[in-house]
């Protein structure tokens, strides 16, 4: 019997016990919106969509595993055995969505050659690409705990992050950026002007294009990465 695992002991390992039982009897009900002979590209679509409705609204902490299954329609029992957690469940759709920028940002760069114009096309693709999709850009600029998505393979984001220091790396070899502080630093210049200007964004009101001042907070990033002159 379920009520046989309740044992007398502290308030919070009562509330873990109550929600080992709801699920448990979860596990064997099937969501009532779950559509028949859904594909896994369906059910990935479905979810995905559920986390970025939630989690762009929602504090990380307040959502649970069983409101992302009881919102998607689908069963507990199914993301828990393809994620194992939230966390994990959040950060394999991030890896996902953060994998399509960087694509994208390799399709723009190919066959560019001049250094500045690389440099502001990335800066332009991320804006355009947080603004318009402003819901996941606040996943991971505003929602996701940062220490806990820090430890985790998918904050590396190993492809996007080799690819920007190949080209902020040139740029220092050919001489025309600042080569006296590490390429990584000039890196984390450019990328936390990116999430300062989304964060303020939609602190004000997202009453203009994210785009709009581009070339003027380019040409700031710029000033503040090329080489100096002696």
């Amino acid at each position: 019997m379920l009520l046989g695992i309740l044992k007398p002991t502290t308030a919070t390992t009562l509330s873990r016990q109550i929600d080992k039982i709801e699920e448990v009897t979860m596990v064997n009900k099937p969501p009532k919106n779950s559509p028949k002979n859904e594909t896994k590209s369906d059910f990935r679509d479905r979810l995905g969509k559920t986390i970025l409705q939630v989690f762009s609204e929602s504090d990380f902490h307040t959502v649970g595993i069983r409101d992302i299954a009881k919102h998607a329609g689908v069963s507990f029992t199914t993301i828990y055995k393809h994620y194992g957690s939230k966390e994990q469940l959040v950060f394999a759709f991030v890896d996902i969505w953060m994998g399509k920028l960087t694509d994208r940002i390799i399709d723009h760069l190919h066959g560019m050659a001049d250094l500045k114009e690389k440099l502001r096309k990335i800066f332009w693709l991320q804006l355009d690409y947080y603004e318009r999709h402003d819901d996941f850009a606040k996943i991971i600029f505003l929602t996701l705990p940062m220490k806990t998505w820090m430890s985790d393979e998918s904050f590396e984001q190993a492809r996007m992050f080799n690819l920007l220091m190949d080209v902020l790396r040139q740029g220092q070899e050919e001489g025309t950026l600042n080569d006296q502080v590490d390429t990584r630093i000039l890196l984390d210049f450019m990328m936390g002007f990116v999430q300062r200007s989304f964060m303020m964004w939609i602190q004000r009101g997202q009453k203009e294009a994210l785009t709009n001042q581009t070339d003027v907070m380019f040409n700031m990033i710029w000033q503040g990465i090329v080489k100096s002159e002696q």
